[in-house]
């Protein structure tokens, strides 16, 4: 199984991550310096469910946003 969503196919997005010192300069200070940028990533949120596919019960891995959203039909 893969990190995606199997009903929306979400996966993983991209972001950079900024890391900065200095003091900012409403507070007094000269302003904040940017030291460094690098790639970050961020997951979606996979839960494991029990759910019908095809008629018969099966686990997927599927956000929570489709769960809460209920396109998941749950199996018992």
């Amino acid at each position: 199984m893969a990190k995606v969503c199997a009903l929306c196919g979400k996966g993983n997005n991209t972001a950079n991550r900024i890391i900065q010192r200095g003091k900012a300069k409403r507070l007094g200070g000269v302003g904040r310096k940017t030291t460094g940028i690098t790639r970050r990533q961020q997951k979606p949120n996979l839960q494991k469910v029990k759910a019908m596919v095809d008629g018969s019960p099966k686990k997927i891995k599927a956000c929570t946003t489709c769960i809460r959203s209920g396109k998941v039909e749950r199996a018992l």
